[in-house]
């Protein structure tokens, strides 16, 4: 690829400047640049910038890759930056990634640098763009799926931190025939963020909801009732907070808290996973803490979170498993509209070898009670 300017998507992507150093060190010696792209040099200095820009950004380009700042067209300041690298040729393949600076984010700048060089990318002869995410940066995978790029799995250990240890990667992919716009999502944002009945409302789970999660999914009665009935650590809540958003993005759980609609105290948490794809089938799951027992508020919850499947997700069918000895949670359901449809003998681990019953529910698109 030759460094040639590009505008489009209102960004310019144009060669390193030396006037650019500055700008780059600032930018990437931000700590949240710092934070996903360990392999930057910290502190990172003006001294640093100016070799990516003399040695660095050029031998990219001479490696068939790409280093583009990403510029503001009307004033050419330095946004951020994005390039291609890791070709494999035989494959048609490369690697993008990509950067903004603190006074450039929130405004769409790395989705649209994103797709300016994907194109680019795409006429010069690329077959297949690769891009990679830090499973807890949710900012960026929004960028891979506005640019396009499809989830495609996730690569163990791939990525090397600053205190020596190894961290999953999240693999993107785009293909030069892939149709434009977005990646197609199976668990779309909630409308305004979150669902309410004015009663009741859900919100996203977020990496600050881990003590309350933790507190509620050690609770006895919960852990009872969860289908390997062993509590689980504080450290395994808190990565369950933390890639909350990353597991709603890859289309595998929404997983979100109940909340006073009022007051928006957390209630109890609820989730909707996404068990059959091809069948369009969904599994909810609830838990409520013991002071918002027994006041509507579970129904109320799965009432929405069934709502909101069977509405903006596109949902043809609900399932639900309980023990079947939890009558309050059947009663949960069937306020609802689910139907109990078999008991699976021994589908579930209990303790010490020992296997559970399963009685599972399910609902269909027409039976959904929208009212109570």
């Amino acid at each position: 690829m030759t460094p040639e300017i590009v505008e489009a998507h209102g960004v310019r992507l144009r060669p390193y400047r030396a006037e650019d150093a500055a700008d780059t060190a600032a930018g990437c010696d931000d700590p949240l640049t710092q934070r996903f792209l360990p392999g930057l040099p910290s502190p990172y200095t003006e001294a640093e910038a100016r070799r990516w820009i003399s040695e660095v950004a050029p031998a990219e380009w001479a490696a068939g890759g790409a280093a583009y700042v990403i510029a503001d067209p009307a004033t050419d300041r330095l946004l951020g930056g994005v390039g291609l690298g890791r070709l494999v040729a035989f494959r048609a393949q490369a690697e993008i990634g990509y950067w903004v600076a603190p006074w450039a984010r929130g405004r769409g700048v790395a989705t649209a640098a994103t797709r300016a060089l994907a194109e680019r990318a795409f006429a010069t002869g690329s077959e297949r763009l690769e891009l990679f995410t830090h499973p807890e940066n949710v900012a960026s995978q929004r960028v891979a799926l506005a640019a396009g790029f499809r989830h495609e799995g996730v690569r163990r250990a791939a990525g090397p931190t600053r205190d020596g240890s190894r961290t999953d990667l999240i693999a993107w992919v785009r293909l030069a025939d892939d149709p434009p716009g977005p990646a197609p999502r199976t668990l779309p944002d909630l409308p305004d963020g979150r669902l309410t009945d004015s009663v009741v409302a859900l919100r996203p789970l977020v990496p600050e909801d881990a003590d309350l999660m933790f507190r509620l999914h050690t609770r006895p009665e919960v852990v009872a009732n969860q289908p390997h009935p062993v509590p689980p650590t504080r450290e395994a809540v808190a990565r369950r907070c933390a890639l909350a958003g990353s597991a709603w993005l890859t289309d595998t759980i929404a997983r979100l808290m109940i909340v006073d609609a009022a007051t928006g105290e957390p209630a109890g948490s609820c989730g909707l996973s996404v068990t059959e794809p091809a069948f369009g089938e969904g599994m909810v799951g609830y838990a409520l803490l013991p002071p918002w027992r027994g006041r509507g508020y579970a129904t109320r919850a799965v009432r929405l979170l069934a709502g909101w499947a069977f509405g903006p997700v596109g949902m043809a069918r609900l399932v639900a498993g309980t023990l079947p000895t939890n009558t309050a949670s059947h009663r949960v359901l069937e306020n609802v509209g689910f139907r109990r449809e078999g008991l699976l003998r021994g589908r579930l681990p209990g303790l010490n070898g020992h296997r559970v019953d399963d009685l599972v529910f399910g609902l269909l698109a027409e039976e959904f009670r929208a009212d109570p």
